[in-house]
């Protein structure tokens, strides 16, 4: 286990986020915690970057205006972006960060972002998609 990957698990729990899957071979943590809209959060160390990814939803019904709504909530995120998978069927915020020289507020702000954006959105989101 790396020294990156420690230091990105005492972040995590400084944060209070629950860790529910852990693979240290793999370096990568799935966190919850639903006082800040965490769920099932992926963090994964694939030098030189950290990602994290969270699925948001399952796209019903794709469309243009739905696409261009997001691209304008990512304007106004602090962190991180919602973006659409490779197969276009999913919504997920995604991050990175450098993890060579990653400190505890950069952390902290990837994990803010995904909260205040969430918070933020929510409904919007939810209504999107129906």
């Amino acid at each position: 286990m790396s020294e990156y990957f420690k230091k990105i698990i005492e972040f995590t729990e400084q944060l209070g986020l629950d860790i529910i899957q852990r693979d240290d071979n793999e370096e990568l943590l799935v966190v919850s915690n639903e006082d800040k809209g965490i769920y099932n959060l992926i963090i994964d160390c694939e030098q030189p970057i950290l990602i994290f990814e969270q699925l948001i939803y399952n796209i019903e019904k794709p469309s243009e205006n739905h696409f261009l709504r997001l691209l304008q909530m990512n304007r106004n995120l602090i962190h991180g972006a919602f973006v659409i998978d490779e197969d276009g069927k999913q919504v997920i915020f995604r991050d990175t960060l450098q993890i060579e020289n990653i400190d505890f507020n950069e952390f902290e702000g990837t994990i803010n972002a995904l909260s205040l954006g969430l918070a933020e959105y929510s409904n919007e989101l939810l209504s999107l998609n129906k």
